[in-house]
């Protein structure tokens, strides 16, 4: 199979070219690729836009046929019995992401299924829905590509636009502090009481964790989960610009309880509380993901894209050279300055330059650019 077509009236369209023997329809052929069989409906002749059925299809000669369920864009159909699979070219990486919001939720519920179709008859294409971001992240090999693609998804029935790719920032915390969360609500007959102190200090590279330090009963033991699940549900939402937070050590050693009003909802408000007031306390920061990148480019373009990478807060890690005059430059860069690199890259390279770019860590963010974030994150709320 070397292309597949998904077409909103017709299906799925797979365009095949026999290399050995005959193609009839009814036959009952192996997917080389999968080892999965899959039965051929009514074979085409493809003439232009249209098809013309045929019996038969015999070496040399293009067909197309529909509703193959298991077979894709350079999968190899066989006889069972003779399994043999044909080496077919590999499709560069994408390079470029872009995030793409529905107009409606009517258009978010058809997204899914449209982008299967389109990633099923485009093997350059890839998505995927960043958890941390909560976006709908779309890969492609440039800005034409994409458009393309969404003009593609529209035709599905799902009206998206592409938005800004949001960078999947964290927070920490740089020092230690401790306080107090407490939970009190009267509303008339039984009230809510959650009262909890905790301890917090930065814990590197461990997550969020939580030290159960209570002794002599001052908040009873099944109240304790429900402190923890506060404090996890209080980290994940951020502390500042509404980001993930990590490696805190969260350490409860005292609070206090009403016989009565006393409940694990109560105990939850309270380790949220605790959480958000102690952390503002505690120094925290902001954390940028930090991206490993491979750039291959000839060797007379190597001054240029360095002193790009340099100017996006890039470090060089080295180069290698090869025989044929290219050179592979290793560096590390922000991910926030890497957002549209595939074009600046093609710029500066005159489309000669490719390159491999994976996340490695994650390091503190200037201030100013930490500033920006959190006052961007202040200004979506308000405005929501």
């Amino acid at each position: 199979m070397f292309k597949t077509i998904a077409d909103p009236f017709l299906g799925t369209l797979s365009y095949f070219r026999v290399m050995s023997g005959a193609m009839k329809p009814g036959l009952n052929l192996l997917n080389a690729t999968s080892m999965k069989e899959e039965r051929i409906g009514q074979i085409y002749h493809p003439r232009g836009k249209n098809q013309e059925p045929t019996q038969q299809l015999v070496a040399g000669d293009i067909g197309v046929t529909a509703k193959l369920v298991d077979t894709h864009t350079g999968d190899t159909l066989c006889d069972a019995t003779k399994p043999i699979r044909l080496d077919f070219p590999a499709y560069p990486e994408p390079c470029f992401e872009q995030a793409i919001h529905a107009h409606t939720k009517v258009d978010e519920d058809k997204m899914g299924p449209a982008l299967q179709r389109v990633t099923a008859s485009d093997p350059a294409f890839k998505t995927y829905r960043d958890p941390e971001t909560g976006q709908t992240v779309i890969c492609g090999a440039g800005e034409t590509h994409l458009a393309i693609v969404v003009e593609r998804l529209r035709k599905f029935g799902s009206n998206v636009d592409i938005v800004d790719r949001k960078v999947p920032y964290r927070e920490t915390i740089s020092a230690k502090a401790e306080g107090q969360g407490r939970h009190k609500k009267q509303t008339g007959g039984r009230g809510q009481f959650g009262d909890c102190h905790i301890r917090m200090e930065p814990n590197p590279g461990k997550g969020i964790e939580f030290v159960d330090a209570i002794v002599g009963g001052s908040i009873p033991r099944q109240f304790i989960p429900a402190v923890e699940k506060g404090i996890r549900q209080a980290a994940a939402t951020g502390i500042q610009a509404g980001c993930n937070a990590i490696d805190i050590r969260v350490t409860c050693y005292d609070g206090s309880y009403h016989d009565v009003d006393s409940s694990e909802a109560a105990f939850i408000m309270a380790g949220i509380i605790a959480f958000n007031s102690v952390a503002m306390k505690a120094h925290p920061v902001l954390l940028e993901p930090i991206m490993t990148v491979e750039v291959t480019i000839p060797d007379a373009m190597l001054g240029d894209v360095m002193s790009d990478l340099t100017g996006k807060r890039g470090r060089i890690l080295g180069t290698e050279s090869t025989a044929s005059g290219i050179t592979v430059l290793k560096a590390s860069v922000p991910q926030s300055e890497m957002l549209r690199y595939a074009i600046d890259l093609r710029s500066i390279t005159r489309g000669r330059g490719s390159f491999r770019a994976e996340v490695s860590h994650y390091e503190e963010t200037p201030a100013h650019i930490a500033q920006q974030v959190i006052a961007e994150h202040h200004k979506e709320n308000g405005a929501n």
